[in-house]
């Protein structure tokens, strides 16, 4: 499956990459934003791509090979972004894209229990270096903790259903896979809500995979260092795919923006057409923010 990246008329308007420009794209994944940022920077401007997933910089390297002599790519979190912009030497830093979703190869073809829909081990990780996996997480963590990271990362409102239905089950057997999950999950939510807009795994799939990877730390640390090393007149567009993501970014930039560092270019969230839901689903969540730093 190849990956759609989304928003990339908004996120070409809102950074507005020019001649020779340097660029970041903090989370690069399959590159489908990073191509079209490279074909309006050249001739010499660079493009940094930070990627936690090592598989994702060689699948980026691939897509990227037209442009190899204008990137620099590299395996680590876009939480340590300042660490490595110093590191790889990339200045002035005129523009920054953050995209917090993630792609299509997680859920096709990284087989570490992203999705639901297919039967895989429940891993989870970006990084196979990182030690916590999801199967952790089910099968040692006290039921308290469990209803905890459901409801606070998952906004899941049968959190202490589910977890109590987890500790249950893990009594007689280990929860080894994705259809396992999945299948608790059916047997502690009430059949009426079996059938809801979305699906009644998607919660708690989002929930440990954000409390595995610690999504939301890492973006409270990236937040504050982009500002800081983005050039005066630069800027930085961030696109978020559920509330808990966007609330952080929405009330960070309104603080920095009191504070005269910033101006927020998007009053409101930038969301997708209906002609690009119809062509690629994943937009239909997703919300683009948008500031110049001045």
């Amino acid at each position: 499956m190849i990956h759609k990246p989304v928003l990339v008329k908004e996120v070409l308007e809102y950074l507005d990459p020019k001649e020779n420009e340097n660029f970041i794209d903090a989370t690069v994944g399959g590159a489908g934003h990073a191509i079209e940022i490279l074909r309006k920077n050249g001739p010499s401007g660079r493009l940094l791509g930070i990627d936690l997933d090592k598989d994702q910089i060689e699948n980026s390297r691939l897509s990227l090979s037209d442009f190899n002599e204008r990137i620099v790519l590299v395996h680590d979190s876009y939480s340590n972004i300042k660490e490595v912009v110093k590191n790889v030497n990339l200045r002035p830093v005129d523009g920054i894209l953050l995209d917090l979703g993630f792609s299509s190869w997680h859920l096709e073809e990284a087989g570490r229990g992203f999705s639901f829909q297919k039967d895989e081990e429940l891993d989870m990780r970006y990084n196979n270096k990182n030690g916590l996996t999801a199967q952790i997480i089910v099968n040692e963590y006290p039921e308290e903790k469990i209803e905890e990271i459901l409801r606070n990362f998952g906004e899941e409102k049968f959190a202490r259903q589910i977890a109590k239905k987890i500790i249950d089950q893990r009594k007689f057997k280990k929860i080894s896979s994705t259809f396992e999950l999945k299948n608790i999950i059916q047997e502690a939510i009430s059949k009426k809500f079996h059938y809801g807009k979305i699906h009644f795994a998607t919660r708690t799939f989002q929930a440990l995979r954000i409390a595995v990877n610690k999504e939301l730390d890492n973006l409270n640390e990236f937040l504050p260092q982009s500002i800081e090393i983005l050039s005066k007149g630069g800027r930085l567009a961030i696109i978020s795919f559920h509330s808990l993501e966007d609330r952080i970014v929405k009330h960070f930039l309104k603080e920095a923006e009191d504070s005269g560092h910033i101006k927020i270019l998007t009053k409101k969230p930038i969301i997708a057409s209906d002609k690009e839901i119809l062509t690629n689903p994943r937009a239909r969540s997703a919300k683009l923010r948008a500031i110049i730093k001045i």
